[in-house]
């Protein structure tokens, strides 16, 4: 048997500042998204969702800002979690209600900005998107090189490893040009990537990520360093998966993580994330929560937890999703700092009943039948008979084999009779 060894993590860039001079940085970046997003915030008309011409109108004089200064705070302060869309209506986020005394979420704020540059600051409308992925796609080696610089880095530099990282992108996809050649095609031939080069740097630089040296170099801000050292950090974690699971795929992943402690499965979930996009790992996650199986739906969503903030968006839109309203609303209520313990009260008691049938069925696929009948402890119902009165007008899929795997383990005769009475009734679809 073999020792795995792990790598230490990264430590903080020398001179980097504390957090709470991070946070007074990354509240000047979204100074405007905040204004706006508090202004929104008391506003009615419907426009303001949208933030539709007569709204951007009103916003701009309220707040002496330009249109233009107005659509861009909107935006960030959508993208940062500052406001969320209910339908017609704009809510202040949670993280706007934090804003000035959680350092914490505000730099969870900004990172989201961070992540999402390239939405920021829109690519040239003229240039192929793969070219653009293929940029966005370097853009985290651009980043490791400014800041193991510590200092400006000139633009020739960044592009000569733009033009390498793209080269190995294309290699790893395999898109060898058909036909004889009597000289390689070499990356540096691509036109666009002088000009999306331009591009990600001043995206980045609009984030408040790197500062531009009139157009001839590029230096890592305070908070564009400690962000890189955060993603580092995160792939050190990935490298110290101590089950493997990393290249697995999400339900795959899920699977290996089901019989492990709350601890180490978090270690897993950390690692697996960190060898992915968010985004993509989020999609992932929940495409498996759609499933049939119900334990992994619960596991996807407590590796959503491990997430956090940059999986609120799609986690609020799940919560339409019936079959992933339960499981959304708790994670939405511990999100915006319900003790675990309470956020159950969010939950309406049908969906207090779809949720505690949704466990059962984990249970009764994947556990004992004493786990069964403990779970049914935890039924906000009380007695059996009404839980079954309830139960039984709830609808879920997997109701029927629930209460015949709970008759079978109840070792009381008259309850279990009764069990498999209400299993027979929903399968008939009687009474």
């Amino acid at each position: 048997m073999t020792t795995r060894r792990t790598r230490p993590a990264p430590r903080p860039p020398e001179g980097t500042p504390p957090p709470a001079e991070l946070a007074r940085q990354a509240r000047a970046v979204l100074a405007d998204a905040v204004r706006i997003a508090r202004w929104a915030a008391v506003e009615r008309d419907p426009s303001t969702a949208s933030l539709a011409d007569r709204a951007q109108e009103r916003a701009a004089a309220a707040l002496e800002l330009t249109p233009l200064q107005v659509r861009t705070g909107w935006d960030r302060a959508r993208l940062a979690g500052l406001v969320e869309l209910h339908g017609d209506t704009a809510r202040p986020g949670w993280r706007l209600r934090a804003w000035d005394r959680d350092d914490m979420a505000v730099l969870r704020g900004w990172v989201a900005l961070f992540d999402a540059w390239s939405l920021i600051h829109p690519a040239p409308a003229d240039v192929a998107p793969t070219a653009v992925a293929e940029v966005v796609e370097a853009v985290p080696q651009l980043l490791s090189l400014l800041q193991l610089s510590a200092g400006p880095v000139l633009v020739p530099a960044l592009l000569d490893l733009l033009e390498q990282r793209v080269a190995e992108l294309r290699e790893e996809r395999c898109e060898v040009p058909y036909g004889l050649q009597e000289q390689p095609v070499p990356a540096a031939s691509d036109a666009p990537l002088p000009l999306l080069l331009d591009w990600a740097l001043e995206g980045l630089s609009a984030v408040g990520a790197l500062t531009l040296d009139a157009g001839s170099s590029a230096t890592l801000t305070p908070l564009g360093n400690w962000a890189v050292w955060v993603k580092l950090e995160q792939i050190c974690v990935a490298a110290q998966s101590p089950a493997g699971n990393i290249e697995q795929s999400a339900e795959d992943m899920l699977r290996g993580c089901a019989r492990l402690t709350p601890g180490p499965a978090r270690a897993e979930y950390r690692a697996w994330l960190a060898a992915r996009t968010v985004s993509s790992a989020v999609a992932e996650l929940l495409g498996v929560a759609r499933g049939e199986d119900a334990l992994l739906r619960g596991l996807a969503f407590e590796a959503l937890r491990v997430v956090g903030a940059p999986a609120e968006g799609e986690v609020r839109t799940a919560a339409y999703e019936p079959s992933l309203r339960p499981y959304a609303l708790l994670w939405l209520a511990e999100y915006d700092g319900a003790d675990p313990e309470d956020a159950a009260e969010v939950l309406t008691r049908e969906e207090a009943t779809w949720l505690w049938v949704d466990t059962a069925a984990a249970v009764a696929d994947h556990g004992e039948p004493q786990l069964l009948l403990r779970h049914l402890d935890s039924a906000v119902q009380g007695t059996v008979p009404a839980l079954l009165d309830e139960v039984r007008a709830g609808g879920h899929p997997r109701t029927v084999q629930v209460l015949v795997a709970l008759a079978a383990a109840h070792p009381d005769p008259a309850l279990a009779k009764a069990v498999r009475r209400a299993a027979f009734q929903v399968h008939t679809g009687g009474a």
